[in-house]
């Protein structure tokens, strides 16, 4: 979920991908906004830092993370070009976040 709440993402390893949904805050219902590829094989976890502007998705079989930028409007995620390469990533954590 976005720390705004309006927002909900979710990893699809099978399609390498992660979901995008609006949340109506008034009824929980969401409607679809956008699949995007996480730009890699398995993503295995992603997190999305505490100010909701970025969402780095950790693809675990091609040792990558990838940093997109959520669209503040939209919750859609644009890919920003940075890309960390590392074994197996399973698992982001902000430091600070609880």
């Amino acid at each position: 979920m976005h720390p705004n709440g309006k927002f909900l993402y979710g990893s699809n390893r099978g399609h390498d991908s992660i979901a995008v949904f609006a949340v109506n805050r008034q009824t929980g219902r969401l409607t679809f906004a956008e699949h995007q590829s996480t730009l890699g094989r398995t993503p295995r976890h992603f997190a999305i830092d505490p100010s909701g502007r970025w969402l780095l998705a950790e693809n675990q079989a091609s040792n990558s993370v990838v940093v997109f930028a959520i669209d503040p409007d939209t919750g859609k995620l644009k890919p920003t070009g940075q890309t960390v390469s590392l074994g197996s990533p399973v698992c982001a954590v902000f430091v600070g976040q609880q």
